[in-house]
């Protein structure tokens, strides 16, 4: 049970319920995360923008790769509703459960190429509390194996994102019974 209290479909204001709709219609019901963003409308519609941008967008970053930096960090940090639900989405995504499973065991079990493992592993380290000793040449070297500044960015941002959406479901204690 969640340690504040979530906003239901009908206490939604007019423009998340616009939002909420479909999702409700198709799958009938709100996440409880969805619930949470929705308890102040400039949280969720900044949340909002950040999903649609990063994760359900056509971007320079595979949503394979997207997939994996979500399970990996959500894991990392211990965020069991995120793990949950990014199994679900990476499987909608097409992901095989051999896959899935694979970067659950870690970047090492991941049966990939050196250059997608560098990615990732520098993703985790990024998430990390220390993150501010990454330096330039960590960088450059994965520039080397031809990750582009762009998907660099891009990745560190979803890095992020996991960082924040994490963060707000174990504060709040999404998803626990």
């Amino acid at each position: 049970m969640a340690h504040i209290e979530l906003v239901e479909f009908e206490d939604m204001t007019p423009a998340i319920q616009e939002k909420a709709k479909p999702i409700l219609e198709k799958t009938g019901h709100l996440g409880d995360i969805f619930k949470l963003l929705a308890v102040d409308e400039k949280v969720y519609f900044a949340t909002d923008g950040m999903v649609q941008r990063y994760l359900l967008d056509e971007t320079t970053l595979s949503y394979n790769i997207k997939e994996a930096i979500a399970l990996l960090i959500s894991k990392e940090n211990s965020c069991k509703m995120c793990v949950d639900v990014h199994k679900n989405i990476a499987k909608m995504l097409g992901l095989t459960q051999e896959r899935i499973e694979e970067i659950l065991q870690g970047v090492d079990a991941i049966k990939t190429d050196d250059k997608e493992k560098a990615l990732l592993n520098f993703c985790i380290k990024a998430s990390g509390k220390e993150n501010y000793k990454i330096v330039k040449e960590e960088i450059d070297a994965l520039k080397e194996m031809g990750w582009s500044d762009v998907q660099i960015i891009e990745a560190v941002a979803i890095t992020g994102y996991f960082n924040y959406i994490n963060t707000l479901s174990n504060v709040f204690g999404l998803g626990q019974p």
